[in-house]
């Protein structure tokens, strides 16, 4: 039994159509997008699932991961403004959100993207001083991001950060700087130093002033009672009581005395005739504190007696 020709083209056609069905489906996995040529010419781009294209007809031209993706910069030496050479690496993240112009705007998307990286590092960083680019990390990095995505728009990708991540200055320029960094802490150790000694001498001063100002106001308080004591004793007087004047004497007498007696420097004191008598007559003081200070009638009512603390002194006749 023979075959014709219609029983061997349906065999094909099947075999066509399966083979078709094939070609026509794409399954494009997520993260990632597809773009559709045809005949060489970019058409449209297929997104993440199951997409049917014409076969034989549409094929797929660039597969574009969607991902944020991580570049790595490699180390390069970068001369700052006071030409002072330094090692710098960093990184770069990137994210392609145009799949099209990822693929047809620019050729090998990696290599410009790291390219233009590297560049605008020593760009910015050559720019400025060392002590500056060591201690403003986060100002260069938000620069370089700012350039390098603007730069790498018309790419159809968004550049999210670029960091430095190692910024190594020659060894012996690390140890110039170390030098220079105890220079520093020794001079604000000194300034610190010295601040707390002034604000010492300063604190004495302070208190010196206010116990001599104190020692002052005791002074002026104590003049003002011997002052008032003083009009007393001079209105007594005027009155006519001769007792006061007396009693004012004696004492004023008496403390000279007690001032000599105390002294440390002399063991023997020499004291008047005078001040002999004075001795004798301390009861006659006591008295006449009575009769200022105290009540009247008992001083007239009780007799004096009179006890002397030693044998009356005779003088020698004069011949």
């Amino acid at each position: 039994m023979g075959f014709s020709g219609f029983d061997i083209l349906i065999p094909v056609l099947v075999v066509l159509v399966i083979v078709a069905l094939f070609a026509g489906a794409k399954t494009v996995p997520q993260g990632y997008a597809y773009t559709v040529e045809r005949f060489g010419r970019y058409t449209r781009t297929l997104t993440p699932g199951l997409n049917i294209i014409i076969p034989f007809i549409d094929r797929i031209g660039a597969r574009m991961n969607m991902m944020e993706q991580v570049l790595d910069v490699p180390t390069q030496e970068v001369i700052t403004r006071d030409n002072a050479t330094v090692a710098v690496d960093g990184v770069a993240f990137y994210q392609v959100l145009n799949a099209a112009q990822a693929a047809y705007q620019v050729a090998d998307l990696e290599t410009a993207i790291l390219n233009l990286t590297m560049t605008n590092i020593r760009s910015v960083m050559g720019s400025m001083d060392l002590d500056e680019l060591l201690s403003n990390r986060d100002a260069i990095n938000e620069r370089l991001l700012r350039i390098v995505d603007e730069a790498a728009h018309p790419w159809g990708i968004k550049v999210t950060r670029v960091e430095i991540k190692d910024i190594n200055p020659p060894e012996n320029l690390v140890e110039s700087m170390a030098r220079q960094m105890m220079a520093e802490r020794n001079k604000r150790a000194q300034i610190l130093e010295a601040e707390g000694r002034k604000q010492a001498q300063i604190l004495e001063a302070e208190g010196r002033r206010e116990a001599a100002f104190r020692d002052a106001e005791a002074r002026e308080r104590q003049a003002e009672a011997e002052a008032k004591a003083t009009q007393m004793v001079s209105e007594a007087i005027a009155a006519g009581d001769v007792q006061a004047i007396n009693y004012f004497v004696a004492q004023k007498y008496t403390e000279a005395l007690a001032t000599i007696g105390s002294s440390s420097n002399n063991k023997i004191v020499l004291m008047p005739i005078e001040a002999a008598s004075l001795i004798g007559s301390l009861g006659g003081i006591g008295a006449i504190a009575k009769e200022v200070f105290g009540s009247g009638d008992e001083a007239t009512q009780q007799p004096r007696r009179h006890t002397s603390a030693r044998p009356p002194v005779t003088r020698p006749s004069q011949e």
